[in-house]
């Protein structure tokens, strides 16, 4: 089978998916060990059976509904190629104003950076990665969790950010910094987007805070006044209807220049304040 009706295969395969196509393309140059680039070029190199059956089970698996970064073990973020697992969420592309935010309120000098439920370290090494002077700090409660952001740390070979476990705060006492960012648990413990696509397959303690999904965001945004440098930066990535409460919980907290930055699809995603 040509490369070309082999994508065309799976592409039906996984008619029910929005992103058919690329989880294809994806998948095929995985088992291929090549890129989506070369696929592209080459349309009509044959794959010989053993090829092709292995890919038929990758596809298999990816109908079934696991997510294409749990069959291949890697995401993309940013620049960054980070191993995942189960034991953390996928880092996704919404993710990334997150780090753009980030990376614009950062000083001049003297950048000291806490990221709090790093999972991958995504969020810490992406911001490390285009700041090099600055002194980047992920924090996770899962140990597992912090030994694959630092393994990502040397696969990326980034330097500058260190990662600790720690139930959020706990690890830094007595420290400051000049940003802290965060993409917390935000969704309701009964929502039922928990029992839709790839999040059935990752942890719910990273993905829902109580009833209105917001418990573990008041505790940070309550805590971190006391970690914040004078004039430094909280900013917390949330769900598309939560901007407004956040907001409001930052107000009550006495941050200032309050503001909620919407994703690329029009929806609030990142709110942050000033100490």
């Amino acid at each position: 089978m040509q490369i070309q009706q082999a994508l065309a295969w799976a592409k039906s395969q996984l008619a029910s998916s929005d992103s058919a196509a690329l989880d294809a393309r994806v998948l095929l140059a995985f088992m291929l060990d090549t890129t989506q680039a070369w696929l592209l070029t080459w349309p009509d190199k044959m794959l010989s059976e053993a090829q092709f059956e292995r890919f038929r089970q990758l596809i298999a698996q990816r109908a079934e509904g696991r997510p294409v970064a749990h069959i291949t073990g890697y995401r993309d973020f940013w620049s960054l190629t980070l191993k995942v697992s189960p034991t953390t969420l996928i880092p996704r592309p919404d993710t990334e104003i997150l780090v753009e935010q980030a990376l614009m309120c950062l000083p001049a000098v003297d950048a000291n950076v806490l990221d709090l439920g790093t999972g991958t370290g995504s969020v810490a090494l992406a911001i490390a990665s285009e700041c090099a002077s600055a002194q980047v700090t992920g924090v996770d409660i899962v140990a597992d969790a912090v030994a694959l952001a630092k393994d990502n740390a040397r696969r990326n070979a980034i330097s500058n950010a260190t990662f600790l476990q720690s139930n959020w705060f706990d690890a830094v006492q007595g420290e400051q910094f000049s940003v802290i960012v965060s993409n917390p648990p935000y969704v309701e413990t009964r929502s039922p987007y928990l029992s839709q696509g790839d999040v059935r397959f990752e942890p719910a303690s990273a993905l829902t805070s109580g009833h209105d999904g917001l418990d573990d965001i008041r505790k940070i945004i309550c805590q971190a006044r006391g970690f914040l440098n004078a004039e430094g930066w909280l900013l917390l990535e949330h769900g598309f209807d939560q901007g407004e409460a956040i907001q409001a919980l930052m107000r009550n907290n006495k941050y200032e220049d309050i503001a909620t930055i919407c994703d690329l699809a029009g929806h609030p995603r990142v709110t942050l304040g000033r100490r």
